[in-house]
């Protein structure tokens, strides 16, 4: 007798699903913020830039992560792709709950780092085996407008949490949470990618498209400057708890703080799709980067003039316009970096993601770790990679321009 094929998934509960798969990078993020101080503290960690790492070892294993699950997709198939990632997640996050030192901490967040690349990248590519063209495009807003609501309540989940049970009690929530999702998926996504379509894993393969990137201009220039605005959010991110619990003294008010500059970024998403009908990607992303080097120069002088100590209102209009132009190059610049690799765009992808990660792991934790007690190390960072941002996308584009 003829084996039943499994119904898939309907829209909206594939929508969700896949949101929730992609959503792991953020939580595992952004939860973590308000508790960074107590782990460094029960975990022995003296100098507290140090905490800093708890969130960059992820991105470092998040780096590494999405040279492999592409390749490993393309020939397993999707599903044993994502349960690898969803096991190494679980590991990690199994080392991190028990973690009674800080290397052992750092080796789980590594892990998690690694895992959570799995669900982020696998689950693009099962959108790409269901739908495509308009339907694709509608899908995936759909799936960011879920993903970019992540980051605005995470981190007052993650104060919640520290607050009634400790930070241990975080871990223990990621671990409910992928478990829920994996069991979700395992039982009502079908596999999406026939055997007749997988591509054997080859190293040869990933080395050619490394090659073959590297001596692309565009999609080279446009990965190096993704990778820059990546970084200096990053060291944003390392710093934000230092800043408005330290600094500022917001105690437990921060994650509200948090939540309000997040929203800047979701809404920039919508407004660039929006300048997106009457405007080029190129430049929306140039007059985005000249606005955060003018707004972070005379943000620098006002630092100066007040003796290293804005107002907190100050910073957070500065804040929310600088991610609101930010909103605008994360959804331009990906974009640009794979329009001129069409046949290599599946592996692409994924060296184009890993490429760009290691750049904002090396400068957003310079960022981070140069944090002195002031805002000064931060909105410098911002002034100085919003202009070599600019020379990058420039040296891109000059083959266009001499063609």
């Amino acid at each position: 007798m003829a084996r039943k094929k499994r119904a898939e998934p309907g829209f909206s509960e594939f929508i969700t699903l896949t949101a929730l798969m992609m959503s792991l990078v953020a939580l595992s993020i952004d939860t973590m913020l308000p508790a960074l101080a107590d782990i460094g503290k029960e975990l022995g960690v003296h100098d507290e830039n140090a905490n800093q790492l708890i969130l960059s070892i992820l991105f470092l294993g998040m780096a590494s992560g999405q040279l492999l699950y592409g390749p490993i997709s393309d020939s397993t198939g999707r599903k044993p792709a994502i349960y690898l990632g969803y096991a190494l997640f679980i590991t990690g996050t199994l080392f991190s709950l028990v973690a009674q030192n800080f290397p052992v901490m750092l080796a789980g967040r590594f892990l998690q780092g690694f895992g959570t690349a799995g669900p982020r990248i696998v689950s693009i590519a099962i959108v790409r085996d269901r739908y495509e063209g308009s339907s694709m495009a509608r899908v995936m807003s759909f799936v960011m407008t879920v993903f970019i609501l992540v980051p605005i309540v995470a981190p007052a989940i993650g104060q919640g949490i520290v607050l009634l049970s400790g930070w241990r009690a975080i871990f223990g929530t990621f671990l409910v949470f992928a478990l829920l999702s994996l069991v979700w998926f395992a039982l009502r996504q079908p596999e999406t990618l026939k055997p007749e379509n997988r591509i054997p894993f080859s190293f040869k393969r990933m080395t050619a498209t490394i090659r073959s990137i590297l001596k692309n201009r565009s999609a080279l220039g446009y990965t190096v400057t993704a990778g820059l605005v990546s970084g200096y959010f990053l060291g944003y991110l390392n710093s934000a708890q230092q800043i408005f619990q330290q600094v500022y003294a917001l105690g437990t008010l921060f994650p509200l703080c948090f939540a309000a500059l997040a929203l800047s970024i979701g809404g920039a998403s919508y407004v660039n799709a929006r300048l997106l009908l009457h405007h080029t990607m190129q430049s929306l992303s140039r007059k985005a980067l000249l606005t955060i080097g003018t707004m972070s120069a005379s943000f620098l002088l006002l630092i100066l003039l007040q003796e290293n100590h804005p107002p907190l209102w100050q910073l957070m209009l500065y804040l929310f316009l600088t991610f609101f132009s930010t909103g605008i190059l994360f959804g331009n610049l990906n974009a640009m970096a794979m329009e001129t690799l069409g046949s290599i765009a599946g592996i692409g992808s994924g060296i184009v993601g890993s490429l760009s990660t290691f750049i904002s792991l090396i400068v957003g934790t310079a960022i981070g770790q140069s944090y002195n007690g002031t805002v000064l190390p931060l909105t410098f960072g911002f002034f100085i990679l919003s202009l070599i941002s600019l020379g990058a996308m420039q040296w891109a584009e000059k083959e266009k321009q001499l063609s």
